[in-house]
């Protein structure tokens, strides 16, 4: 099979390289850090930028690895990956303090799989208000209360 891509095609692909790498684990500035799984797959992306005329998005290191420099994981890379850490935080503060919230009033301990349309409804107004609360103020007036509930 032959594939074929434009400098422009090739550049993003190298972007989503990196971006799914970043997902499972991978840092640019830790080589360590490489999710063996993807290792091999990686180092033929990022080894086939020069013949697609990415050569300035990659460098290598003294071991001949390739790795993402700083003009592929900033700009739109880290605008991405920046956005994508604000949104699963928010996200997962909103469904955890609104299921702890049901389940302190419900007096149960652990989300049933299935929900009745009246709990439903509860978790989802719950949700609702710590998005209103956090799209307004932020964290600014969330607080800890060491041993209690908030």
């Amino acid at each position: 099979m032959k594939v074929s891509f434009t400098t422009k095609e090739y550049a993003r692909l190298l972007e989503l390289v990196h971006l799914g790498l970043w997902v499972a684990g991978a840092r640019p500035d830790d080589p360590a850090t490489m999710p063996e799984r993807y290792a091999d797959i990686a180092q033929k992306a990022f080894g086939l930028a020069e013949t697609f005329g990415c050569a300035d998005l990659v460098e290598a290191d003294v071991n001949g690895q390739y790795f993402p420099n700083e003009k592929l994981t900033g700009g739109p890379a880290a605008e991405k990956i920046e956005a994508f850490v604000e949104d699963a935080f928010w996200g997962e503060l909103v469904g955890r303090l609104a299921e702890r919230d049901f389940h302190s009033e419900a007096g149960a301990t652990k989300l049933g799989d299935e929900l009745d349309d009246e709990q439903a409804e509860r978790l989802t107004a719950l949700e609702d208000g710590y998005w209103r609360e956090f799209e307004a103020h932020g964290a600014d007036h969330l607080v800890v209360l060491r041993g209690g509930k908030g």
